[in-house]
């Protein structure tokens, strides 16, 4: 069975298949999800950071995070609990959803927060100033895992290529931090038009939707296929 680890980062608390005014990224990691489960079976761990924000990194955070587990005092423990249970979901799940809306070209804050929260020292990347070469590297580089980011943006041409690319810091800023820790398999699907609320948004929302559907197709088979090798 699949582990899945969904995540929404929307202030919005409705997909707009539910309200006018819902989130488009939550419409389409609803609709993997959805899709998912009758493509195969799946463990799907929910997280809503959009309404639940986890806490930001503080001084605190970060001298109990650099300071070897067994010289922590008990402070530091609880100071990276929350910490430590988001990056046990992650490292428990082969594939990670995340429903991220372009906020100011960049992904929001709240989901900022879980990224620090979960690119962590001794956990999902390693360091060690006397190493030889490179003193940073990637610790999940090997579990076979995959990202898929689902955005929307209230504006258009923000994919490669496109007219607004080079102020694009969404998927680039995720998938750089997801690479970091080892995860490189991603995949990008998002909704433009947003604040056009034309016939250009409900074809852009169209065209995701069939892409979400061939990505779980395909990301399905894949797994059925590892599993039964």
């Amino acid at each position: 069975m699949t582990s899945i680890l969904h995540i929404d980062a929307s202030a919005r608390p409705l997909t707009s298949v539910e309200s006018p005014y819902g989130s488009h990224s939550r419409r389409l990691s609803a609709r993997f999800l959805s899709r998912w489960r009758e493509a195969d079976s799946a463990k799907v761990i929910y997280r809503d950071v959009g309404q639940k924000p986890p806490s930001p990194v503080s001084a605190d955070w970060i001298r109990a995070a650099f300071t070897p587990p067994e010289l922590r005092m008990a402070w530091m423990a609880d100071t990276l609990a929350e910490s430590e249970r988001l990056v046990d979901e992650l490292l428990g799940a082969d594939v990670i959803v995340v429903g991220v809306p372009m906020y100011n070209f960049g992904p929001p804050a709240q989901f900022k927060a879980w990224i620090d929260n979960i690119v962590r020292v001794g956990r999902t990347f390693g360091f060690d100033r006397s190493r030889s070469g490179e003193p940073y590297w990637p610790l999940l580089s090997t579990a076979g895992k995959s990202l898929i980011i689902l955005s929307s943006r209230g504006d258009y041409g923000y994919s490669p290529g496109g007219r607004n690319a080079s102020i694009n810091s969404v998927e680039q800023s995720i998938a750089s931090a997801f690479s970091y820790i080892g995860i490189t398999d991603i995949h990008s699907i998002a909704v433009e038009y947003d604040e056009f609320a034309d016939e250009r948004l409900q074809l852009s929302i169209g065209e995701a939707e069939t892409e979400v559907d061939a990505l779980v197709e395909k990301l399905a088979a894949a797994r059925r296929a590892k599993a039964t090798a």
